[in-house]
């Protein structure tokens, strides 16, 4: 039975953003019952009675924390994501625009990408020392107990002795993420705001708001801000995710090989993103070629349409 109907007029955006969070809730369900199952059968009851099986607090146990972050990923954004244009009764190719991407345009991609990332360190660093006024003080504490619970885990993943840990990583870090979380904020977050507002501007800020405050890090919230509205105006102006897709496999890729590197250097990735590389002057020349570079990339796509 095929679920691609014949074309139709698309239902109401506020019903469409009712309906990426409804499925997003359904697959958070499903895929967590799957990704559990897959557990339990790797290390019996253990992955319901003992608690340190999912923190992946032993290296035995680091399989069953990375299937269940890859089956949140899935469940969450990949799902919704193809889930809303089926509904529609359309292919979700062709309900995202995945336009046949060009060589130069992918080129461009990557020098942004290249050029953005000593002012997003510069813009990281400074959301890192920020402090909340004094009647906030509790809320502050939470925060950065739970930033530090956060770090744990993602050293954890991080913690790669040789090759197979690395494309592990690649694939779960950067690869899925970029594409799941690419479909379901650029393509049905920011295209079904679009529709509401009527102002695309709106819908690629309002969207990277979103995409930063679900990973629930106030200390990182302002860079994958930033990085979310660059995503969004690369999909904005290209029409295509293949590009937006590639800066977020990039930007995430690059944190992977950075700590691979490290590790094989004997260096400590707990201070990878907490001490400055650059001078000030170097966080300034990277932002003047950043807004550069996505000028040309405007104008190439202009170009090409």
């Amino acid at each position: 039975m095929s679920f691609i109907q014949k074309p139709q007029e698309e239902k109401s955006p506020y019903l469409q953003l009712l309906m990426l969070a409804g499925y997003a809730l359904l697959g958070a369900i499903v895929f967590t019952i799957i990704a559990m199952v897959i557990i339990m059968a790797m290390y019996g009851m253990k992955a319901v009675t003992d608690p340190y099986v999912l923190s992946g607090a032993e290296p035995k146990y680091l399989p069953a924390l990375q299937i269940l972050l890859i089956a949140t990923s899935l469940g969450l954004f990949l799902c919704p994501a193809i889930l809303l244009p089926l509904t529609e009764g359309k292919r979700p190719g062709k309900f995202y625009k995945f336009k046949k991407p060009d060589l130069k345009m992918l080129g461009l991609v990557l020098i942004v990408m290249l050029v953005s990332m000593p002012f997003m360190e510069w813009v990281m660093l400074t959301n890192q020392k920020m402090i909340l006024p004094d009647f906030l003080k509790g809320l502050e504490h939470w925060i950065r107990r739970k930033e530090d619970e956060t770090m744990q885990v993602t050293l954890l993943l991080l913690k790669m002795a040789g090759t197979k840990e690395l494309v592990i990583n690649l694939f779960m870090i950067a690869f899925v993420p970029a594409v799941s979380e690419e479909l379901m904020f650029r393509g049905g977050v920011q295209r079904t705001l679009g529709r509401i507002f009527k102002n695309q501007h709106v819908a690629v800020w309002l969207s990277a708001a979103v995409f930063s405050a679900i990973h629930v890090q106030f200390y990182g919230f302002l860079p994958r801000m930033l990085l979310g509205a660059g995503f969004g105006y690369i999909y904005l102006w290209s029409g295509s995710l293949w590009y937006s897709m590639l800066g977020h496999f990039i930007n995430n890729a690059y944190a992977v090989c950075v700590a691979f590197y490290m590790q094989k250097h004997n260096m400590d990735i707990s201070k990878m993103d907490s001490v400055p590389q650059f001078a000030w002057y170097g966080y300034l020349i990277s932002f003047v070629l950043t807004i550069l570079v996505f000028q040309i990339f405007k104008k190439q796509t202009t170009n090409l349409s």
